[in-house]
């Protein structure tokens, strides 16, 4: 009996070490693509936090008084005819804007924007008012703003 004869009765040789590593990395490659695959076809879900927010009783909130709301960058301004409820995100290029007390405005830091508690614009580059979002009264008595709904500039809710 010969090498060669020898080797192939012990069962492996070359061509099928081969083709054993090429079977071997095509199930593996099929393994990672299926897993792959089924990530794929899972739903993304994106769970958002709701539009709504409750700001304050009314009775709490003075007239002249502005709250600030960073999480729904939203402003709650009482006015001495009502309350009304601004977004705080400038609409020149997006900035947050500021209330500045002492001047009784909001003023954007990035480009100059300057607007009313009204939400008009005073001065600077923005084209537009700020954004009047949508108040109401939640079952708790609270002002519930909703920064969903955009309501006309210059809306006001009356209690």
């Amino acid at each position: 009996m010969s090498e060669n004869d020898a080797r192939s009765n012990l069962g492996m040789n070359r061509r099928r070490f081969c083709q054993a590593t090429g079977a071997a990395a095509c199930a593996v490659a099929a393994g990672g693509a299926a897993v792959l695959s089924a990530d794929f076809l899972r739903p993304r879900t994106l769970l958002e936090p709701s539009a709504r927010f409750l700001a304050d009783l009314p009775d709490a909130i003075e007239v002249g008084e502005v709250l600030t709301n960073e999480i729904y960058r939203a402003y709650v301004v009482r006015a001495p005819d009502g309350f009304r409820a601004l977004s705080s995100v400038c609409t020149h290029l997006g900035c947050v804007t500021r209330y500045q007390p002492d001047q009784r405005i909001i003023a954007c830091p990035c480009h100059g924007s300057r607007f009313s508690l009204e939400g008009e614009v005073i001065a600077g580059p923005a084209p537009q008012p700020l954004p009047t979002f949508e108040i109401s009264i939640s079952p708790t008595g609270e002002i519930e703003v909703n920064t969903a709904a955009v309501v006309p500039t210059g809306t006001v809710f009356r209690l």
